[in-house]
């Protein structure tokens, strides 16, 4: 998957679970944008405009996760958070990516190589 944030582009690998494959069908038919903001000093979160298939599970979050959140919001965190989540990505090579996101409010796209 491709996630674009400005003039920054990353690369991320699914999670091997349904709601990935979910993501990775609606990702098939075109790019997706989001409007994400910062949310506890650890992520940026926004509405996915669409309920995907929860997969919870108790986890701590690391850098570069990309996190399905009651089922139709998308974060990434750029920290870490301990909560039931589920997992739909991780971004291959975090480094710096709180400030590639930028502060405040940012429109990434995700979308498939």
């Amino acid at each position: 998957m491709k996630i674009t944030v400005g003039d920054y582009e990353f690369l991320a690998t699914f999670e091997d679970n349904s709601s990935a494959r979910e993501f990775q069908a609606l990702l098939a038919q075109g790019p997706v944008t989001v409007s994400m903001e910062d949310y506890g000093g650890f992520e940026k979160v926004g509405a996915l405009g669409t309920t995907l298939t929860r997969n919870d599970t108790h986890i701590t979050t690391q850098p570069g996760d990309v996190i399905l959140y009651q089922g139709n919001q998308i974060t990434i965190y750029y920290g870490t958070n301990t909560w039931s989540f589920t997992r739909l990505a991780r971004i291959d090579d975090p480094t710096d990516l709180k400030q590639k996101l930028g502060n405040g409010s940012v429109f990434v796209t995700f979308s498939l190589e």
